[in-house]
């Protein structure tokens, strides 16, 4: 017997429209393509600052000076080396098991070494922030190094935190570039308004978990394929098409199969992302550094196909593969780039979370039966 009414709700599938917080952190405008970061326009900030300003910037709703950034590039570098416990975690980790996943476990074991971990000041996530941002470069860095069976690098005082995350992967210093790439590729992913992953972020945060404990749930939603998951498997396609003149027939046939095409499209953008201008820049620079032109030929063919096809544009995922394959970091490490660059924006909101703090409890609208007679275990029938 149905005699409980639900009360009257709306349900939005996917919760797309639904405002769930106010910040002052980035704003996407999806219909004329832009994207903000404190109110600076991403293009000023690709073509002009470093990582360390973008984080300054997300964190304090300012630029730094010249000062303020010398000594924070040097705090953050200062912090990248990681406790030895989680070395050796990295070790005991199956050769199997995704980066991704490797890359959550060490950022939920780093709390157990911080001792900031419980405290909640705004000088204790400071100093939390700092060594965050810092140390998930380090954890891929260490565990490709770790695979490949070579020794982990220290940090180096005289590089960056983008330069040095290049170097203790590879070995070798990034030539300039290098150094200017990743420094806009970094630049780039480092926040993009309420997504999957910072939201999660942000509903962790909410319940008044340590930082640790909520930037782990945002790589949990990160890792996904329909979020930051999609750059690996474009660059699988890329190079599963054997050259330029296939690239139509081998596009036709994924649409005709209804396989989805990773890159292309976004819940927000109706137009071009305003990122991929700048990563497409730069995979045909750095392809043809590496005599990989062949690949940004593909990816542009890929470009006007799908464009011709579907109308849909390419995200920050399409050329981010091509750009990060150029400076040989591998494809299943992708993902966790981008994590190394988003990570700022992630602490970002979980700071602003905490500064203005309710439970974020949503509702939902039931559909299933009421009012089911209950039968006792013995009578029941399979």
């Amino acid at each position: 017997m149905n005699d409980i009414k639900e009360e009257q709700k709306e349900f939005t599938r996917g919760l797309e429209g639904v405002v769930a917080a106010e910040s002052n952190i980035s704003y996407v405008d999806g219909v004329h393509g832009r994207l903000l970061y404190q109110g600076y326009d991403i293009h000023d900030l690709a073509e002009h600052t470093t990582f360390e300003e973008t984080v300054y910037l997300l964190w304090l709703g300012r630029l730094p000076t010249r000062a303020e950034l010398d000594a924070f590039q040097s705090e953050l570098v200062a912090e990248m080396r990681l406790p030895s416990q989680v070395l050796e975690m990295l070790k005991l980790t199956p050769p199997s098991s995704h980066p991704m996943a490797v890359l959550r476990t060490a950022v939920s074991m780093l709390a157990n070494f911080d001792p900031d971990v419980e405290k909640n000041s705004r000088e204790a996530n400071w100093r939390k922030a700092r060594r965050l941002v810092a140390q998930v470069p380090t954890i891929i860095a260490d565990l490709h190094r770790i695979r490949s069976g070579l020794p982990v690098l220290s940090p180096d005082p005289g590089f960056d935190v983008s330069s040095n995350f290049l170097y203790m992967l590879r070995g070798t210093p990034p030539n300039e570039l290098e150094r200017s790439a990743m420094e806009v590729l970094m630049v780039l992913h480092a926040d993009h308004e309420l997504n999957a992953s910072t939201f999660a972020a942000r509903v962790i945060t909410s319940t008044l978990a340590d930082m640790h404990g909520a930037l782990t749930g945002a790589l949990a939603a990160l890792k996904g394929p329909l979020h930051g998951g999609a750059n690996q498997r474009v660059m699988e396609m890329i190079l599963d098409i054997p050259d330029v003149d296939t690239v139509q027939e081998y596009i036709a046939g994924m649409l005709e199969n209804k396989k989805r095409i990773m890159g292309f499209g976004h819940r927000v953008y109706r137009t071009e992302d305003p990122r991929a201008r700048h990563l497409r820049k730069y995979s045909e620079l750095l392809c043809e550094a590496r005599n990989q032109r062949h690949l940004y030929e593909i990816s542009r063919r890929v470009e006007q196909t799908v464009l011709e096809a579907k109308g849909m544009y390419p995200n920050v995922d399409f050329y981010s593969a091509t750009v990060q394959h150029a400076m040989n970091i591998p494809p299943e490490y992708f993902t966790t780039v981008f994590a190394a660059s988003r990570t700022a924006g992630w602490i970002a909101h979980i700071l602003e979370q905490y500064a203005d703090n309710r439970l974020i409890r949503p509702t939902s609208i039931y559909v299933g039966e009421m009012g089911i007679p209950f039968v006792p275990i013995d009578q029941r029938k399979a």
